[in-house]
């Protein structure tokens, strides 16, 4: 077989799994329901993509108050970003999270 297989966590229970983690990007599948979400941090490498896969992403950057995206919304956020994100919702929320190029790579 010449092709790598990954397979994602597949329902509602938070879930945080680094997928793929090599030198090219880092590729992170996320699952968070009502009041979850991650720790307050910077964004460590150039770029981070961030698609919202199903629900309602909050999330606040630098100083700017929450702004709130639907599932089928992509997030392109620069380095050094202060970034909190959160799911404020009933409904669970599903993300993946790719940094590119990955944090190695500098």
């Amino acid at each position: 077989m010449i092709e790598q297989i990954f397979t994602l966590t597949q329902g509602n229970q938070k879930t945080v799994e680094k997928v793929l983690m090599d030198e090219n990007i880092h590729y992170v599948h996320m699952i968070f329901n009502k009041g979850e979400g991650m720790p307050e941090h910077f964004s460590n490498t150039k770029s981070i993509y961030m698609t919202v896969i199903r629900g309602l992403l909050s999330v606040g950057l630098d100083e700017q108050e929450i702004h709130e995206y639907p599932s089928g919304t992509m997030l392109k956020i620069p380095f050094n970003t202060k970034m909190n994100v959160r799911n404020l919702h009933d409904e669970t929320l599903e993300l993946i999270v790719v940094k590119a190029p990955s944090p190695e790579s500098k």
